[in-house]
């Protein structure tokens, strides 16, 4: 199926390690922290509202997501929170940059056999600093010829990446959790892509898959199980 792939690009959050169980305990931490002055389930509601206003602004990371939660915090407190529960929020910010950068099973091994037969870039969004210190906690910096963070992964922005590796889309390959993010947007380019979900997908990625053909990319249960379409 894929015999003509020459570059395989991999999304790293949820793909190569784990990410959104750090931001699910954050969000945690956050509603524990303002819930007298609002139901957890309306902090949730109201702190995903800015996130997603301000994600122009800050773009996808950590630092945004903290700058968003100061935010809810002033709205939801009507101004009133205090310095100690903003140090709180800071912190809950410094906690999650320095949470280790755990490999879900299987991802070393994979990447290195693929990249003995292929060229293998990451593509992932998020905040430059803070996925470079990951990707240089990983270990894995070796097995890619190319890094790519980008501020969106919509069709644009994947013809600009295809253009600047010089390849067709149909030599291309794109693994990733997300159907939104990393396999929709390759698929209506004419891309390969294989989807290997999280057990948890933020909000704002997830699609309704009963509304998307699935017949046009494959979907594993684990990341080892690439393997066997392409060696």
């Amino acid at each position: 199926m894929y015999r003509n792939i020459k570059v395989i690009g991999f999304d790293a959050d949820d793909t190569l390690w784990v990410n959104e169980t750090y931001f699910r305990e954050a969000e945690l931490a956050f509603g524990q922290l303002m819930q007298k002055y609002e139901t957890i389930n309306q902090i949730d509601q109201e702190l995903f509202k800015i996130e997603i206003k301000n994600l122009p602004i800050y773009g996808y990371g950590i630092k945004g997501f903290v700058l968003s939660m100061v935010e809810a915090a002033i709205k939801l407190s009507n101004g009133q929170v205090s310095n100690k529960s903003m140090k709180a929020i800071i912190d809950i910010g410094k906690n999650m940059l320095n949470k280790p950068v755990e490999l879900l099973d299987g991802v070393e091994e994979v990447l290195k056999t693929l990249s003995q037969t292929h060229r293998l870039i990451l593509a992932t969004k998020g905040d430059l600093l803070d996925q470079e210190r990951k990707l240089e906690k990983s270990g894995l910096l070796k097995y890619f010829h190319h890094i790519e963070v980008m501020s969106e992964k919509k069709e644009p922005d994947y013809t600009k990446l295809l253009s600047h590796l010089d390849i067709q889309p149909n030599e291309f390959l794109m693994v990733g959790n997300s159907l939104k993010s990393d396999i929709l947007p390759l698929v209506a380019l004419g891309a390969h892509a294989v989807h290997v979900p999280f057990h948890t997908t933020w909000q704002h990625e997830q699609v309704c898959e009963s509304t998307v053909d699935n017949n046009k990319y494959q979907t594993l249960e684990k990341i080892s199980d690439i393997n066997a379409y392409i060696v």
